[in-house]
């Protein structure tokens, strides 16, 4: 039985599908998705609702009465990674909050995917998850605003993070399964998957079945070993990118601008990582993108990265454009631009988020020239007025008013203009989905 399924009755729903005609589709040919909306609209509903929501509009045409067993990862070739649009679903901030409590983020994530725009013709959109690990401090709680519950800090050697998996219904499907469910409803609806990582040494904890956890060493080798099968065992779950967070400091290089905490892995080290995770998941398929990876583009490509962020501002549409021509021929690595980051501290327009997108999507003289791109949820649900993107990264507060989710869900996000916002990002999606 696949891991849909068993997720459905591991939740207490039959199998069985039924069509489900939401009311705010946008159609693009075959290609379709929920726009016009708030992220409560879906978060609200079950997760089987939102299941057959995407089995309603795959792409295919062909609709499933049970989820099917032969769903892939879309196939856009090899190098895929070098022309993608990643963008980044804080799946901590979106989890279910019962009042002090954070967990089941792997549903909420599930509910959202109807909203995210699908692969174009030309292009992959590809979902990074912000947190699979257990953080540091604060692992399965929420807390107030002003005090830090870092997503930065995480745990290798153990179990997945609280915030994530539903661990309610963990004697009935596991959560290894319950990420492949995730994977399999992400690519029916036409979308590649990934996570983020983190290299900084000292941000970094190795459980120890046998006593206190320890702190992450690079210059240990059975560390190193750790950190390489963690990441290739969510790569075998269904993964095909890693963000890396903090990669061009990788060997030392511009350490004046490193603002992570501990060491981070050697040139060669990182070589060795990169290549021993394609080596052992056996796929040449990975996109491995490094944050900040700008500048000495050939120093990346030799590290395994497939791109990395922030090379240009995309606010200047002509200046996208001459870099998709002159980098058009680049084999192996491309750098990306990005429309926020996970350091965002908001304070942008909506008009100057469009701005951004719309450089990105339409930036190049022929769809094939097309340079990857990196976005956050912020960028395609606005947040509420006195939160950001990193306040979110940073900490782990509940909007709810009653301590509940749903209260949570509603006060988390722009309600009528977050609303109209996502429209037009529909809009700009819908003009690029066949190009």
């Amino acid at each position: 039985m696949n891991a849909v399924n068993k997720l459905l009755l591991a939740l207490g729903e039959k199998t069985e599908l039924n069509h489900y005609n939401h009311s705010k589709v946008i159609h693009a040919g075959m290609k379709k998705w929920v726009s016009n909306i708030t992220p409560f609209e879906l978060l609200t509903k079950t997760v089987k609702e939102c299941i057959e929501i995407l089995v309603t509009i795959n792409e295919s045409g062909k609709f499933y009465e049970t989820f099917p067993d032969n769903i892939n990862s879309p196939d856009y070739g090899d190098k895929w990674g070098k022309h993608a649009n990643y963008i980044e679903i804080n799946n901590r901030a979106i989890a279910q909050m019962y009042k002090n409590q954070c967990k089941n983020g792997i549903l909420s994530s599930i509910k959202i995917l109807p909203a995210i725009p699908p692969s174009a013709k030309s292009w992959a959109n590809c979902i990074i998850l912000s947190q699979i690990f257990p953080n540091i401090f604060g692992d399965g709680y929420n807390k107030a605003p002003d005090i830090e519950n870092s997503i930065y800090g995480i745990k290798l050697n153990g179990e997945y993070s609280k915030n994530i998996i539903d661990f309610d219904i963990y004697h009935k499907i596991s959560p290894e399964e319950q990420i492949k469910a995730f994977n399999l409803l992400a690519y029916i609806h036409g979308l590649k998957t990934g996570f983020r990582t983190v290299i900084s040494a000292d941000q970094i904890k190795v459980i120890q079945p046998d006593g206190s956890d320890v702190t992450f060493k690079w210059d240990n080798p059975e560390h190193v070993e750790i950190f390489i099968r963690e990441h290739v065992k969510l790569i075998n779950l269904g993964f095909e990118a890693i963000f890396i967070d903090s990669a061009k400091h990788i060997g030392g290089y511009e350490m004046h601008n490193y603002t992570g905490v501990g060491a981070l892995p050697e040139y060669e080290q990182m070589q060795y990582i990169t290549m021993e995770i394609r080596k052992r998941t056996g796929k040449t398929t990975l996109s491995f993108i490094g944050e900040k990876s700008t500048g000495d583009f050939q120093r990346y490509k030799n590290l395994g990265l497939t791109t990395g962020t922030a090379f240009i501002e995309p606010d200047n549409y002509d200046t996208v454009k001459y870099w998709s021509m002159k980098l058009k021929y680049e084999p192996e690595y491309l750098p990306g631009v990005e429309v926020s980051n996970d350091n965002d501290t908001g304070g942008r327009s909506y008009e100057q988020r469009l701005q951004k997108i719309n450089s990105i999507l339409f930036g190049y003289e022929y769809p094939s020239d097309k340079l990857p791109s990196f976005m956050q949820t912020e960028d395609i649900f606005p947040l509420r007025y006195d939160t950001n993107t990193h306040h979110l990264m940073m900490s782990n507060p509940s909007y709810s008013t009653d301590g509940t989710p749903e209260s949570h869900w509603e006060n988390l996000f722009a309600k009528d203009d977050g609303k109209a916002y996502n429209a037009k990002v529909g809009e700009l999606f819908l003009h690029a989905m066949n190009l």
